[in-house]
């Protein structure tokens, strides 16, 4: 399940709830800040608040880790509020997200527990992730996948509770569509409204299959309402997306190279989406979607 506001009484929210949040958020929105250093000291103040609340009275948890900017921002924010947390990574063999996940926590002694996936071991996964999931295009797949690895890394553990990044994207203006859209914080409010779609029913599903609760900072109405006051130049520029949140996240003390990481979503990162190219072909498939439309029949 995903935390209460999106999740309520074990259900999800319509899509016409969701939408209508944002919509009251967005009408209720106030001016834009002026002075970039009061707009980072009070976002900063507001995401810390949002992940103590989150955190508190909890024993202990599990942070989705990949070692770039948002989850390392997380563990950073939970360490530093003296939590007990375990960062899971996964990745195949070559992942960038394993190689950074072991850098960072190894640099600012984050409790990490990963594994590295065969080809074969992937295919489980993939083939888990589809009976779970109702979306089965390479995208929703690719990215559950991930998910689902790392909860099952965590399963004996017992942990049943876990961070996400998910609407970090949304709010700092993390995608190349932000870049193309005539006014950034516009498009920003318009992918909001697109998650219940794109994000909520996936991670929704993966949630209730695993009995567990998806804790999204990110996604806290007070978040959403101060990170939407920041111009959208302090977000994006040609060079970088989502710059705000780098500079307070470095200002912090996250090392600069996570800091300003470029962003690999978490099926490149890991290497999951070549796991399916290799699929692909190892099954003569000549695309992705062909192969998973076949493994689908077999479901």
């Amino acid at each position: 399940m995903i935390e209460n506001g999106i999740v309520q009484r074990g259900k999800l929210c319509s899509e016409k709830q969701w939408k209508q949040t944002i919509a009251t958020l967005q009408r209720n929105a106030t001016g834009l800040f002026t002075e970039k250093e009061k707009a980072k000291a009070v976002l900063k103040e507001i995401q810390v608040q949002a992940i103590a609340r989150r955190t508190e009275h909890k024993k202990h948890f599990g942070i989705f880790f990949s070692g770039g900017l948002d989850s390392s921002f997380l563990a950073l924010v939970c360490k530093q509020l003296k939590k007990k947390f375990t960062c899971y990574t996964v990745g195949l063999e070559g992942a960038r997200d394993v190689e950074y996940a072991k850098r960072v926590a190894k640099q600012l002694q984050f409790p990490l527990k990963m594994k590295i996936l065969s080809l074969k071991e992937a295919e489980k996964i993939i083939l888990k992730t589809m009976q779970i999931v109702p979306r089965h295009d390479v995208v929703t797949v690719g990215i559950a996948s991930v998910v689902v690895a790392a909860l099952e890394l965590a399963k004996k553990d017992k942990v049943k509770i876990f961070f996400s990044g998910l609407g970090a994207e949304e709010i700092f203006a993390g995608y190349e569509r932000h870049a193309k859209a005539p006014d950034i914080n516009a498009e920003c409010w318009n992918g909001l409204r697109n998650m219940w779609e794109m994000d909520f029913i996936r991670d929704y599903a993966v949630g209730m299959q695993y009995g567990i609760t998806l804790l999204t900072p990110f996604l806290d109405k007070e978040v959403i309402n101060i990170a939407m006051q920041v111009p959208g130049e302090w977000k994006w520029n040609k060079e970088e997306k989502k710059i705000i949140l780098r500079e307070i996240a470095e200002e912090s003390g996250l090392p600069k190279a996570c800091a300003w990481r470029k962003k690999q979503a978490a099926q490149y990162g890991s290497n999951m989406d070549k796991a399916l190219e290799k699929l692909a072909k190892q099954h003569g498939f000549a695309y992705k979607k062909d192969y998973l439309a076949a493994m689908a029949k077999t479901l």
